[in-house]
């Protein structure tokens, strides 16, 4: 059995203010044609297939358009959706029924069931619904286990990391339970420990302090094989083979500049005790560039030379298809405001989209400012003199001091305020 593993679409991204639905076309298109040349049995896209809980009517249409053309040139594949973060689980579940005739099974909410007992009854997880038997062309047969983005009233324990984990286990024992002699395959949208982001990636969400990363190791009665979403970067999880994030299809900032992308392709056999994962990697439309590469300080001629070397020019000043995304790095007290326009002006003649300037700024003694004042505590810095730390942020924002009539301005607006405390 060929399953086809993908997440992180993120349909109706802007990158920068720009809108990427041309390059989500281009992936649907690049994924439809594999699909045809593989006819994989199921392709699973485990979550964030939209940017936002609220997608323009243009990324749905790319979105349905994707379904109908790919049950169409393959009718006998099935496809399985999962909600993740980003998406609306109620709305991307809401034609589940219509599209589940398709053979195109979306799990975006959990759902519960109430149990009768002696004392009443309780509504309790219906685990069963989270299951979508699978059978291939060569007889194989497995089950899917669907596992959307958990959020915490579905985890409902205090500990959110051990309540997935329980969550889990506890679908995977039922799923052996009902379905003892076949492969289990989950599909799950979570942040896994020691999973690896770029620095400063301000792309993925991840909660401060770690208190939705889900530790799962040592799992020993795990599922056969789990593919994930929620990190862009494509890698094993927890250090094993069984396990993996495949990767958004498109990096989503400048920080996943080095990212992979593509899909993962698992094949499953009952001969096979491990299942065996190909990688066909995909290349997006627009690459990105960051001018200089390295941490050269460049005057403004210089980086114009360097710009002029790295970019194409434009076809009757029009952009091409494969147009790169920019960023320049600039030393700030090497520009000025005509260096820059100079610049903008220059990149508008290539076949490139500047995306921004990125102002490098230089370390700053701020003891010229704060004088030897230290911090050790919040009372510190109640007691601070307003005016000191306005100083310090506006210096450290700036990269130069307050001139004197900045301070003399400020220095009226905080004595207002005094004067209406007094009132």
């Amino acid at each position: 059995m060929k399953i086809f593993t993908t997440s992180d679409w993120h349909i109706g991204n802007l990158f920068h203010g720009n809108d990427r639905l041309p390059e989500h076309r281009h992936f649907l298109k690049w994924l439809l044609e594999k699909i045809q040349e593989q006819r994989p049995d199921a392709l699973l896209i485990a979550g964030d297939v939209f940017d936002n809980c609220n997608p323009s009517a243009a990324a749905q249409s790319a979105y349905y358009e994707f379904l109908a053309d790919a049950t169409q040139s393959c009718p006998e594949m099935q496809i399985v959706i999962t909600a993740g973060n980003h998406d609306s689980a109620s709305r991307l579940e809401a034609p589940r029924t219509l599209l589940s005739r398709h053979k195109v099974e979306i799990r975006g909410n959990v759902h519960r069931t109430w149990n009768a007992d002696n004392e009443g009854g309780k509504w309790d997880i219906d685990f069963d619904d989270l299951m979508v038997p699978i059978k291939g062309n060569d007889g194989e047969e497995a089950v899917v286990l669907t596992v959307p983005y958990l959020r915490s009233d579905i985890v409902q324990n205090s500990n959110y990391s051990d309540g997935v984990n329980a969550f889990l286990r506890d679908l995977t024992r039922k799923a052996r339970e009902k379905y003892p002699e076949r492969h289990l395959v989950m599909m799950a949208h979570m942040y896994a420990k020691g999973a690896d982001i770029a620095t400063n990636d301000a792309s993925e969400k991840i909660i401060i302090g770690g208190q939705e990363e889900v530790n799962m190791e040592g799992w020993q009665d795990h599922p056969y094989y789990l593919t994930c979403g929620h990190i862009h970067k494509r890698q094993h999880i927890w250090n094993t083979d069984w396990a993996r994030y495949t990767g958004s299809i498109l990096p989503m900032s400048f920080a996943e500049i080095d990212y992979k992308h593509g899909i993962d392709v698992v094949t499953v056999s009952s001969d096979n005790k491990k299942p065996k994962v190909e990688f066909l990697e995909y290349t997006p439309q627009h690459k990105l560039l960051i001018l200089p590469e390295n941490d050269e300080e460049l005057t403004p001629k210089k980086l114009q030379k360097l710009v002029k070397e790295r970019l194409s020019d434009r076809k009757d000043g029009k952009l091409d298809d494969d147009f790169v995304y920019l960023v320049l790095k600039v030393k700030l007290e090497k520009v000025n405001n005509d260096d820059i326009k100079e610049l903008e002006s220059l990149i508008n003649t290539k076949n490139a989209v500047l995306c921004k300037i990125q102002k490098i700024l230089t370390s700053l003694d701020l003891s010229t400012i704060t004088g030897n004042q230290q911090i050790h505590s919040i009372d510190d810095i109640l007691n601070r003199d307003p005016l000191e730390t306005l100083k310090e942020t506006f210096a450290v924002k700036h990269n130069a001091e307050m001139t004197t009539h900045q301070e003399e301005i400020l220095k009226q607006l905080l004595d207002t305020i005094d004067e209406n405390k007094e009132e």
